[in-house]
């Protein structure tokens, strides 16, 4: 075994006595995660939340901040991987279920808000014609690909390495065994001659691109307008659909990401905060796309779905859409995630520590790196350990985000709580300046 350098035995030592102190102070969050293993594999039933020696047992939330099964106080810097944008109590949002909760939950029908929430969003999405409800972003992806290789009668979908676009469509490393087993091609992320290549040879059978414009479980990496831009035009010429996977990236725009890019994709999947917090995925775009799941239609493509149009996820997502995520609260919350973001760079630059925030809006990952990040291939030579350092750090002082180093603003965060954030991290470089 290969011996440690001074500096790897430094970063092994400052992250154990980090991770001894967060067990020391966390019993009942280990308690709980021991009890959990009785009846779920590792204590989990959601994969990205584990992290080792054990996670957080979360107790509740109230607008920005969370407690721990221990009593710990956190200032939520992770907001339920995007979906928590609303925060954990807000009152519109509250009044909102009450309603719906009033009227009965499972109506065995067409209900009445349905279709004002697909209304609010076609209003905002101006590519999105006609859509559909899901419970999920997992599902309307696995929708959205169905839906592109009936259309086109094609069966080959372009993904991207490193992309995500839901547990049974993960392309961290390329293949996963859980995948869907759809007839992929994989090309690098921000790599327009590589996608030229794929469409020379394959052109004609290619059924969808379906493609992050930021890979937002990757690390934030930031899809290049040129290259999506090329995305759309070898797309269109060759007759494939163009899929925007605006699960996470629909945040970042009133109209998405799309809208700030000036590209319109054929097909846009949506899920997370949409639905006011609660479960929630949509897919939808082009009307004659659509129109394959219109029931009156001879030959109709099916999709069925308890829970699709549940009056909770619809009544939620109204009030969301209609009354709390307006326009200029799209543009206020991202304006505030770009200026945290460009705080903690400078710290980085000016500190000279090898580290970076990529990302942009109200989304930013911690990075290990200065190097320009265009791929998850320039993310591989980067430590770990340096991620876990901080995590354990910002935890131990009241911060919660995510253990790969996932930051997300929600609507509750003020900028006395990203001052807290920005301080917090300032002492962190400052303490390990030698490890980083």
């Amino acid at each position: 075994m290969p011996i440690p350098t001074d500096h790897e035995a430094g970063l092994n030592r400052a992250l154990a006595a980090q991770v001894d102190r967060y067990i020391a102070r966390t019993p009942a969050s280990r308690a709980q995660f021991e009890a959990a293993q009785r009846s779920l594999p590792g204590g989990n039933t959601r994969t990205v939340l584990f992290y080792e020696p054990y996670p957080l047992a979360i107790a509740r939330g109230q607008d920005c901040r969370l407690w721990d099964a221990d009593g710990h106080e956190y200032l939520d810097f992770l907001g339920e991987f995007t979906a928590g944008l609303y925060g954990h109590s807000n009152p519109v949002i509250r009044a909102a279920i009450d309603r719906a909760l009033d009227d009965g939950l499972s109506l065995s029908g067409h209900n009445l808000l349905e279709s004002r929430l697909a209304d609010l969003i076609c209003e905002r999405v101006t590519s999105i014609e006609r859509l559909r409800f899901t419970n999920s972003g997992t599902e309307a992806n696995l929708m959205a690909l169905a839906a592109a290789k009936a259309f086109t009668g094609r069966s080959k979908v372009m993904v991207f390495v490193g992309g995500y676009h839901g547990g049974v469509l993960t392309f961290a490393g390329g293949p996963s065994g859980v995948n869907v087993p759809h007839d992929y091609l994989y090309a690098p992320y921000n790599d327009a001659a590589a996608v030229d290549a794929l469409f020379d040879t394959h052109g004609a059978g290619i059924a969808a691109v379906l493609v992050e414009p930021m890979q937002g479980s990757s690390g934030c990496i930031v899809g290049e307008a040129a290259f999506l831009q090329r995305l759309r035009e070898r797309s269109a010429a060759a007759g494939a659909l163009l899929v925007f996977d605006e699960v996470m990236t629909s945040r970042l725009a009133f109209g998405g990401r799309q809208s700030q890019l000036g590209i319109a994709p054929d097909l846009t999947t949506l899920g997370k905060y949409l639905g006011g917090g609660l479960s929630f995925g949509a897919f939808g775009g082009r009307a004659d796309v659509m129109a394959q799941f219109d029931p009156r239609a001879p030959g109709a493509l099916p999709h069925a779905g308890t829970f699709n149009n549940n009056v909770l996820t619809m009544s939620a997502g109204i009030a969301g859409l209609g009354s709390v995520y307006t326009a200029e609260a799209a543009t206020a919350l991202n304006a505030r995630g770009d200026a945290m973001r460009a705080r903690l760079n400078a710290i980085c630059r000016e500190s000279g520590a090898g580290l970076q925030f990529s990302g942009l809006g109200s989304l930013m990952n911690f990075q290990a790196t200065v190097a320009p990040i265009r791929s998850v291939a320039d993310l591989q030579a980067t430590d770990p350990r340096v991620k876990d350092l901080l995590f354990f750090f910002m935890a131990e002082r009241g911060i919660y985000l995510a253990r790969r180093g996932f930051v997300v603003l929600s609507l509750p965060i003020t900028d006395a709580h990203v001052d807290r954030f920005v301080a917090a991290f300032a002492e962190f470089v400052d303490v390990h300046r030698a490890l980083l």
